[in-house]
């Protein structure tokens, strides 16, 4: 296909607007370097934000990105929409991950920045920040894998059960059960560690 890097063969009358990545995955589809590139940006941060509380070694993290990013790249056009783009490039990322930590079995520290408490915890028991962050970082690495990854689509990428459900592979209620004993696995664990939070937000994801 004949086509200058970043140019879209069918012009966009919306000018000026913010494209949705429907469009923007259409658009890639035709082989619009510049839409991926867009779409490659608006993503990147959420990938590696996933991909680093997966735990996967720093050093790896960006060359899954790279990878996850080609398949969109190369399978942009016989995308169905039959999900949301968000929900098909984490499955792609999800797989990624875990086919890499199969190969590569290093687990890296987690930075503190990376897990927000407002996100999982009352964020009134303001005493408890740092004691609470610490437990936590050291707390999530004593889940599963299968644990780690829904806790992070639920409450770090906003998803709902059943788009966690499409992105990992498995039933809506494969998907509640692992949430259910990753909370109470993170209780125990905080609890070993001295630290009673009592206060996860029990809203999380809906189906």
């Amino acid at each position: 296909m004949s086509q200058r890097p970043g140019a879209d063969p069918r012009g966009d009358p919306r000018a000026g607007a913010a494209a949705t990545d429907s469009e923007l995955l259409a658009r890639v589809g035709h082989g619009d370097r510049g839409a991926f590139e867009k779409l490659y940006h608006r993503y990147y941060r959420r990938l590696y934000g996933y991909l680093i509380r997966q735990l996967l070694p720093a050093d790896l993290v960006e060359e899954v990105i790279n990878d996850v990013m080609y398949v969109v790249w190369k399978d942009a056009a016989v995308f169905e929409s039959r999900s949301k783009v968000s929900t098909w490039i984490f499955g792609i990322a999800y797989l990624s991950a875990r086919k890499r930590l199969r190969r590569d079995p290093r687990e890296r520290e987690l930075p503190e920045q990376e897990i927000p408490l407002d996100r999982i915890l009352d964020p009134g028991r303001e005493i408890w920040r740092h004691e609470l962050r610490q437990g936590l970082l050291r707390a999530f690495r004593g889940l599963s894998p299968e644990q780690r990854a829904v806790v992070e689509l639920t409450y770090f990428q906003d998803c709902s059960y059943r788009e966690i459900a499409e992105i990992v592979g498995c039933p809506v209620n494969t998907v509640k059960t692992r949430m259910f004993h990753a909370r109470l696995r993170l209780k125990e664990l905080l609890q070993g560690l001295g630290i009673h939070a009592g206060s996860w937000q029990d809203e999380g994801a809906t189906g």
